[in-house]
């Protein structure tokens, strides 16, 4: 306490001994409380280490369990392609492996020219979004076979424009050498 607080009170000591508390609020008071020797301590709770533990392993086992539920329930709702239309799907899955085949090819133009890369790239990732929206709207669509067959032209078109580019490096790189060969021969 500060100093004059202190000097204050011990100054007017007196005055504030001079009011006490009535008898009877101190019978009222009693009234309200337990009855003696019924209260009981409380004992304060406490949680050991292991208890600890095995609520912590016990929710990561739970939350394992339900994530594993979820993905195989994920992967049950994929569509099989051969159940719409086998024939669909044969095409599709061609498609889909000769666009990965030509995918491959262009990426090996991207070390010796990646400007290029990246813009047919960009040409290609624009089309891929279009069939993954195509592959989602196959759960939810009331005629899947429709919709397998826009995929199925969507991996087409991939297929037609990765061939141009790949052509258009061909003469790229052709007209490079044809280059090369003419400064040697100067």
């Amino acid at each position: 306490m500060s100093k004059r607080l202190e000097d204050f009170i011990k100054m007017n000591k007196d005055e504030f001994d001079d009011v006490e508390p009535s008898t009877d609020l101190w019978s009222k008071i009693e009234k309200h409380l337990p009855p003696e020797g019924s209260m009981q301590p409380r004992e304060a709770k406490t949680f050991s280490l292991s208890f600890v533990l095995k609520v912590a392993a016990s929710v990561i086992i739970i939350m394992g369990i339900g994530f594993g539920l979820y993905l195989r329930h994920e992967r049950s709702e994929a569509i099989s392609f051969a159940s719409i239309n086998p024939a669909y799907a044969k095409q599709q899955m061609h498609y889909a492996s000769l666009v990965q085949n030509q995918r491959r090819e262009l990426r090996s133009i991207a070390k010796t020219d990646p400007d290029l890369y990246k813009e047919f790239s960009a040409e290609i990732t624009k089309m891929d979004s279009t069939y993954n929206r195509l592959n989602k709207d196959l759960a939810t669509s009331p005629n899947r076979e429709r919709v397998l067959r826009a995929m199925i032209r969507n991996l087409q078109i991939q297929s037609e424009i990765l061939n141009q580019q790949l052509e258009v490096i061909e003469q790229i790189n052709q007209t490079k050498k044809e280059q090369s060969n003419d400064t040697k021969n100067i």
